[in-house]
């Protein structure tokens, strides 16, 4: 057996080659780690080839994510959706009613609806989060809605009760006037404040969830029930929904002082 070196000449050598205790070594792994995440978060590397990553940043950066491409699918179908919306109500006028074109919106309006929650999973599930899609869902979201309110208050889809047929006039105007005002107060609270705290509520939802209540009632002609009661239901939601937005955000600006009188 060889005799044992004096510590003094093992702590020596190891200090000579560079060597750590288990420590050291464990702290500068977690330390590497952290520096990569970093990167990762502040910005996407050019090297494509690790997936596995933390974070999943290592990503070619010239190649749209799927939940974006879902997204942008969901967009281009709000035109198609439309034009069979319109052409459906115009055979209804020329009294040549035209079924398939009828079934083919309505086909076409479940799709886009139901690729809503597929991006938002695909996202959530794949970390597929961007900037990029931050936007665009929004855009899809009342993009979808909008076009299918403007359009069942213009074209009749019922041959039998026009009251069935197309929403009131003054619904899709309570609707983009709370959507327009929402949006103005964004950019009046972004500019002043320099950040935006949009809060969902619980009456926004339900809103969203009556108008989408409504527009199958014209779509599929449900007659079980007025679709007077389900527009008023969803105006009156919309209505308290606005309403609730701007309090928050004369709040937010109240916070920040910029609702009081400037003193010269």
């Amino acid at each position: 057996m060889a005799p044992a070196q004096p510590a003094s000449l093992t702590r020596s050598r190891n200090k000579s080659k560079g060597l750590k205790s288990p420590q050291q070594r464990q702290e500068r792994s977690r330390f590497n780690v952290r520096t990569l995440q970093g990167a990762c978060v502040g910005r996407q590397s050019q090297d494509w080839r690790f997936p596995e990553t933390p974070y999943n940043c290592f990503r070619h950066p010239g190649i749209m994510t799927t939940a974006n491409k879902i997204t942008v699918v969901r967009i281009l179908m709000i035109p198609a959706f439309v034009t069979m919306a319109i052409y459906y109500g115009e055979s209804i006028q020329e009294g040549a009613r035209a079924e398939w074109m009828r079934f083919t919106a309505i086909a076409i309006f479940l799709i886009a609806a139901v690729s809503d929650g597929l991006d938002g999973y695909v996202a959530r599930h794949y970390k597929q989060r961007s900037a990029l899609g931050a936007i665009l869902d929004p855009i899809a979201d009342k993009g979808l809605l909008l076009s299918a309110i403007i359009t069942l208050s213009i074209s009749n889809w019922s041959e039998i009760d026009p009251e069935y047929g197309r929403f009131p006039a003054w619904f899709p105007v309570l609707v983009i006037t709370r959507d327009a005002v929402i949006l103005v107060g964004a950019g009046v609270l972004h500019m002043l404040n320099g950040k935006v705290h949009v809060k969902p509520s619980w009456t926004g939802k339900v809103a969203t969830v009556l108008q989408m209540a409504a527009i199958a009632w014209v779509m599929l002609q449900l007659r079980f029930l007025s679709l007077l009661y389900v527009v008023l239901a969803a105006g009156i939601f919309t209505f308290i929904s606005g309403i609730i937005y701007v309090s928050d955000g004369i709040r937010q600006l109240q916070v920040e002082g910029h609702a009081h009188a400037t003193r010269h």
